[in-house]
């Protein structure tokens, strides 16, 4: 899954830092999840969601790969 993130979070001149904390959650998470490290949990995507003022479908792509195999 992608995400926007780090273009949203800069566009709202927030830092990781400023983002983090009102998410509750580490400088450390704000970075893994900007760069594709880290996938959040629902509850942190809606909270992400509501912070940036946007929807969860405004914040993440989501990319479905189809399995092959099948």
């Amino acid at each position: 899954m992608e995400n926007r993130i780090q273009a949203l979070r800069k566009s709202k001149g927030l830092s990781q830092e400023e983002l983090a904390q009102k998410c509750k959650v580490s400088r450390q998470t704000i970075n893994a999840i900007e760069n594709d490290k880290y996938d959040p949990s629902l509850q942190l995507a809606f909270t992400l969601s509501y912070v940036l003022g946007l929807s969860i479908e405004e914040l993440f792509i989501f990319k479905y790969e189809r399995d092959e195999n099948k």
